[in-house]
């Protein structure tokens, strides 16, 4: 009997894969890194060797799951299995259901990450009892997800909640390349690591120095470590973030008038009591009255599960019968 389902949370620093039984449990996980760089194909590849170690880890076979179901960190058609863009994986235009439907004779199901957390936040954190909710991820970028009226947006062409791309002012913050930065390029773990870097290279005090000197990467935790030293550097560069995060959100509460805004991602489960009540004062000080007054604001209590929970979802939109 199928009663197994595998997700797959592919991200820009990760491939987390993970066994789900038919009782809502997540059985066991694999965590394989991302090396954007190699390519497509062998990301692909990567993703199912990380799947077929989770059936091996659990001494299952394909007859014993009903679907892999695959979150990409970018635009995607869940129905062609196509993946417009996604950049922070240098994936584009290429069909990553069929590359990796080579690999199994079992369905595989293809959604934008966020879409798929969204998903899973709506179902197993408010029980299908939320209507109009914003999900936005802060890590490596700034992915999101819309539900309106109980059920996944994704748009006329799939491009909706690229909330990330959202040009913030387009005036006074320009990117490298002249072009107008956009909220990822402004707020994600990158913008604020880049910032950080920034300063430290001018000569500013910063304990995060010697990583900066010995070129290694600034994760969510480091940051962590800095905020609670008070590291004036770092401080600065999160507290930009929280303004920019929080007043973001309030232009697309006051569009959109959603009721729910669930925050997730790698920085904000690190640094949530330090960023939330930031977050949420920003987003207070720009929301319009009317639709600020029924906003929720909250962070995701599953974490890096979400997207792992969203495939119940997907497996019961795309595999009714």
């Amino acid at each position: 009997m199928k009663n197994n389902i595998i997700t797959v949370d592919f991200g820009g620093t990760k491939i987390l894969s993970a066994l789900l039984n038919d009782k809502n449990e997540i059985i066991s996980r694999v965590k394989f890194p991302t090396e954007s760089n190699k390519g497509a194909d062998n990301m692909v590849e990567a993703i199912a060797g990380s799947v077929a170690e989770v059936l091996k880890q659990n001494n299952l076979t394909e007859n014993d799951i009903k679907a892999v179901c695959l979150g990409v960190p970018g635009t995607v058609n869940p129905f062609t299995g196509i993946v417009e863009m996604a950049p922070n994986i240098g994936m584009t235009n290429y069909n990553i259901k069929g590359a990796l439907q080579k690999y199994f004779h079992i369905p595989v199901l293809i959604e934008n990450d966020v879409n798929l957390a969204a998903i899973g936040i709506k179902k197993f954190e408010f029980d299908n009892n939320v209507n109009n909710m914003l999900v936005v991820f802060v890590g490596t970028g700034i992915g999101g997800g819309l539900i309106f009226n109980g059920n996944i947006y994704r748009g006329s062409s799939y491009f909706a909640g690229e909330i990330g791309h959202m040009v913030i002012d387009a005036r006074t913050h320009i990117s490298k390349n002249g072009k107008a930065k956009s909220f990822e390029q402004s707020a994600s773990r990158t913008a604020i690591v880049d910032g950080i870097i920034s300063d430290i290279k001018k000569g500013k005090k910063s304990i995060l120095s010697q990583l900066v000197n010995e070129n290694k990467r600034i994760k969510s935790k480091a940051l962590l470590k800095a905020l609670n030293e008070k590291d004036k550097v770092v401080v600065k560069h999160i507290n930009n973030a929280c303004d920019i995060i929080g007043t973001v959100l309030a232009s697309v509460a006051t569009l959109l008038n959603v009721d729910t805004i669930v925050l997730g991602g790698g920085v904000i489960e690190a640094m949530n009591e330090y960023m939330m009540p930031r977050i949420t004062k920003a987003f207070k000080n720009a929301v319009l009255e009317g639709p600020g007054k029924s906003v929720k604001i909250v962070e995701t209590k599953l974490g890096d599960d979400a997207a792992l929970y969203g495939g119940y979802g997907m497996v019961e939109e795309f595999l009714k019968n």
